[in-house]
């Protein structure tokens, strides 16, 4: 009988993860479903490029995993019952039920209003491409002047207010930063940011806590007011919340508890990998959700599942962090390299370079989605023998 795995979410985390398995594993052995309601892969890492205005290439799920034997599933997750191990889904024809041997759940996360009043109605978001896509729209019909407040001081959005700033110099863009301006960056890098703020024009409003939002302002808890026509929320993510319905030990903010192969806690035939699980990394601390935490959690996630079913021995190669990539516009960049437990340190990467660096970086993550394993040793490994539990053969991949 076919190993049946079904992968939820096609982001970064699931698409690799799917890909990863089809190359470990014969594909006689095991049917791989991966269910996610759009038809193209999101570079997420680009949406604040998306909502300034650029065009970002499509990459279609049918051409990315053509011959690989992943079957695509359009379909929405609406539900997962870890007792019966099976799938709801609502696709085109209807709800569907998916029954698997093992799971892999990837749902990620979304945007986090944090319970801010006024965020919901009046505030955009870059976590989706619907959501750029809005503000895009947005942004294209205000005129010259007019006032654009981005909330959140960490990467996204540094990443939205530089990229707004340049692409539409007009209009009058400003950061509201809980904190001190990059206040987790090295002297170095905290000082090439704010000469890179100072000269799009960017107004920073330092240890600002927005506590409201309003249609054409926002309000700080010092009682500032900041004109806003448009304001960008991202201060935050926030998992799908399908886990809190499911039986599966979790966090309290609702992420899946998972051990060092990325396998539930509570459920041994459920994986969870990206926003939507907690994993510890270097010095015990919670890897932070990000594509850098992801996608090394989905290979250890599909080398941990396919060893298992061949009954080979289980890889483990720590997580480990190397440096934090931020774009600043099309021209400029800053790479803080940080020690392995996400620390920064006093060596920064800045100007061009730094930008040319980052896009390297995301080229590299999108190919890597249809190139799980490529470049690196490995073989292909059948699944073992149910009925004795003895590892059948093992064969090279082609």
């Amino acid at each position: 009988m076919e190993h049946r795995i079904v992968v939820l979410g096609a982001g970064y985390t699931g698409a690799v993860a799917a890909g990863r398995l089809a190359k470990r594993l014969h594909r006689e052995d095991v049917r791989i479903t991966l269910v996610n309601p759009e038809p193209d892969f999101v570079e997420r890492v680009r949406l604040h490029q998306l909502a300034a205005g650029q065009d970002l290439r499509p990459r279609p799920f049918d051409a990315m995993f053509a011959g690989t034997g992943v079957a695509v599933k359009l379909a929405k997750v609406t539900a997962v019952d870890v007792d019966r191990k099976t799938v709801s889904v609502a696709a085109a024809l209807g709800r569907e039920e998916l029954a698997y041997d093992t799971l892999v759940y990837a749902l990620g996360s979304g945007w986090n209003d944090g319970g801010v009043p006024g965020t919901a109605e009046h505030a955009h978001e870059v976590s989706s491409r619907p959501g750029a896509l809005r503000l895009r729209d947005r942004l294209a019909a205000l005129d010259a002047g007019r006032p654009v407040v981005v909330v959140g001081g960490g990467l996204t959005g540094l990443e939205a207010a530089t990229e707004i700033a340049e692409a539409r110099p007009d209009l009058d863009v400003a950061l509201a930063a809980r904190g001190a301006l990059g206040d987790w960056l090295s002297d170095k890098g905290r000082t090439h940011l704010r000469k890179v703020m100072d000269g799009l024009g960017i107004t920073v409003h330092e240890h600002a806590v927005v506590d409201a939002v309003e249609a054409d302002h926002v309000t700080t808890a010092d009682g500032r007011t900041v004109p806003a026509d448009v304001t960008v929320w991202t201060t935050g993510f926030a998992v799908h919340p399908i886990a809190r319905a499911t039986a599966l030990d979790l966090t309290d903010d609702g992420r899946i508890v998972v051990d060092a192969t990325m396998r539930s806690v509570s459920h041994p035939d459920v994986y969870a990998v990206g926003d939507a699980a907690t994993a510890t990394g270097p010095g015990g601390k919670p890897l932070r959700m990000s594509c850098a935490s992801g996608v090394p959690m989905a290979w250890q996630a599909a080398d941990a599942i396919a060893a298992r079913l061949a009954g080979t021995k289980i890889p483990s190669v720590p997580i480990r962090y190397f440096q934090q990539c931020i774009s600043l516009g099309r021209k400029e960049g800053l790479i803080q390299f940080v020690t392995a437990d996400d620390r920064a340190v006093d060596k920064v990467l800045t100007g061009r370079a730094a930008a040319f660096y980052k896009e390297t970086i995301c080229k590299g993550a999108v190919w890597g989605v249809a190139h799980p394993t490529a470049g690196m040793p490995g073989r292909r490994r059948r699944v073992a023998q149910q009925e004795t539990g003895t590892p059948a053969r093992v064969r090279a991949a082609a």
